[in-house]
């Protein structure tokens, strides 16, 4: 039974991830290769999974040095 378990855990990803999954896919390829890591690593950040802290910081300066693609 899932309730005796305890309380399952969601991933809450923060605005900086939440803005690069709005990107095209181009621009979050070359986000993912200015931080020398590769796209599921990225997706990975993006989705608030764990991934490596100099992954993470290095995908968060490039989203915040591109910012989000306008609509």
């Amino acid at each position: 039974m899932r309730g005796s378990q305890g309380p399952s855990l969601r991933n809450n990803p923060s605005e900086t991830q939440k803005s690069f999954a709005t990107m095209s896919r181009g621009r979050r390829s070359k986000i993912a290769e200015a931080a020398q890591t590769t796209l599921v690593k990225a997706h990975q950040w993006a989705r608030g999974e764990a991934v490596e802290a100099a992954v993470a910081e290095a995908l968060e300066s490039g989203v915040k040095s591109v910012g989000a693609k306008k609509k």
